[in-house]
């Protein structure tokens, strides 16, 4: 017998987006130069926007160039080309948008449910250009009340995505991913990444067919079953972008007191406002039809400016944060980063980390020393304070002052850099290596491929 019909009441709280917040967010994710394209349009769709004439703005921007000589007359889109082996040189956005919107197209079309969805995509947005994970922001979910469960859900739907790898904490893990992803893999293939890795990269077939008890024919079949897979999941999106064309956001300037500013661009972006004369003409007695259709279009063009200013506001807070952490490398005293992440940045500036995520991810900034992504200046802190950044940049080093004839090998890097007070294992640095695309040691060795000579 079926049960009888009840109704009841209940209060609940939801969090619904109009519109307006919506515009916000949307303008808030996109670059200069994609907000440029975004109001042009939007311009010759509604006649109450207004174009603003440039001479007051040239007068602007031609004092901020009094300020900092090293920018151009033209405020104009800057080439940026990667720079082989350089460690984060600032080429391009960790976060590529093409890779992330792959990412989350997918994601999108899972039907997930909208906790699940968004959390998925806040750990997109944690990848980083190689498509690996950290474990560190894995276990800061804890820290953000995340529930355990939820967090190993996001976890397993992001690793589920294309291309196989995608969210492996490290090399050994992305290469399981995606075996586990290959019809028929080798129990020798899967035997190997798990244990021989090192033994692997440095050539001794002996030593594993030793350990895993396993015949010449067997590691032959294994090895290249391995060669076959992509450390670097995401490096395709990288490969199709290696020209890179980016209108710097933010740019940094000395003050009189030498201390760096952050300063929002706004001098090669089309400036509007609202027209008078549409203003004047909906308030005149006329067509109804008229009236109705000038108030929305007024609305809209409200509704844009806000967005753009709120906007503006926010990367300005965010970029401002960012230099002030990293006051030191904007002054030209060190190449080395302070330990900052995206958490922490929000935590200081009142924001959720969604909204610093967006305000950060695709947005460049100029200063004397170059054009760098804002997401650059983002390195986790190390035991003993200091920034991931810094130690690959002493990692980097380390082997470019290397002898080519005997290269150092992952234990002695990490001696090394242990003596000179950063503490650190030989796995570490062979991960770090393998982030910085840097062969092992004996394929660095004269005659095989130089490095640093």
């Amino acid at each position: 017998m079926a049960e009888p019909l009840t109704l009841k009441t209940e209060q609940r709280q939801e969090l619904r987006l109009n519109p307006q917040m919506l515009l916000r967010m949307k303008l808030l994710q996109m670059s200069a130069l994609d907000v440029s394209d975004y109001v042009a349009r939007a311009a010759e769709e509604n006649p109450v926007l207004e174009h603003i004439p440039d001479a007051e703005l040239a007068q602007e921007y031609a004092e901020l160039r009094s300020r900092a000589a090293w920018l151009t007359d033209v405020a104009a889109p800057i080439h940026i080309q990667a720079d082989a082996w350089a460690p984060e040189q600032g080429a391009a956005d960790l976060m590529l948008s093409s890779a992330r919107m792959f990412l989350f197209d997918q994601l999108e079309r899972l039907r997930l449910e909208e906790p699940l969805l968004l959390l998925c995509k806040y750990l997109v947005e944690l990848l980083d250009e190689n498509g690996y994970l950290a474990r560190e922001d894995v276990d800061g979910l804890m820290d953000m009340n995340v529930p355990p469960e939820l967090g190993r859900q996001a976890l397993r739907t992001l690793r589920s995505l294309e291309p196989a790898g995608v969210g492996a904490y490290d090399l050994r893990d992305c290469l399981l991913l995606q075996l586990g992803r290959t019809e028929q893999a080798s129990p020798a293939a899967l035997a190997v990444v798990e244990s021989c890795l090192p033994e692997l990269g440095r050539g001794q077939r002996d030593a594993i067919c030793r350990k895993l008890r396993i015949s010449e024919a067997e590691l032959d079949i294994a090895q290249a079953q391995i060669t076959a897979l992509d450390p670097y999941p995401l490096s395709t999106f990288h490969a199709a972008e290696t020209a890179v064309f980016a209108r710097p956001d933010v740019y940094v300037v000395e003050r009189e007191d030498g201390w760096p500013e952050a300063v929002l661009n706004r001098y090669d972006m089309p400036q509007f406002r609202i027209s008078a004369y549409y203003s004047a003409l909906m308030k005149q007695e006329g067509s109804k039809e008229l009236a109705d259709y000038l108030r929305q279009k007024l609305r809209d063009a409200q509704a844009l400016l806000s967005g753009l200013e709120q906007r503006g506001a926010t990367l300005l807070r965010c970029a401002q944060a960012v230099v002030d952490t990293q006051q030191r490398f904007f002054m030209g005293r060190t190449e080395e980063l302070a330990p900052m992440q995206l958490t922490s940045l929000a935590a200081r500036l009142g924001l959720s980390v969604s909204t610093v995520s967006r305000a950060v991810s695709g947005k460049y900034l100029q200063c004397r020393l170059g054009v760098y992504p804002l997401r650059y200046f983002f390195s986790r802190a190390m035991t003993n304070g200091v920034s991931r950044q810094a130690v690959q940049r002493r990692l980097f080093a380390l082997i470019e002052q290397e002898s080519s004839a005997a290269p150092l090998s992952d234990q002695r890097l990490a001696e090394q850099l242990t003596k000179s007070g950063i503490p650190i294992t030989r796995r570490t640095v062979a991960k770090y290596r393998a982030e910085l695309r840097i062969p092992a040691a004996f394929q660095r060795k004269k005659g095989n491929r130089g490095f640093g000579g």
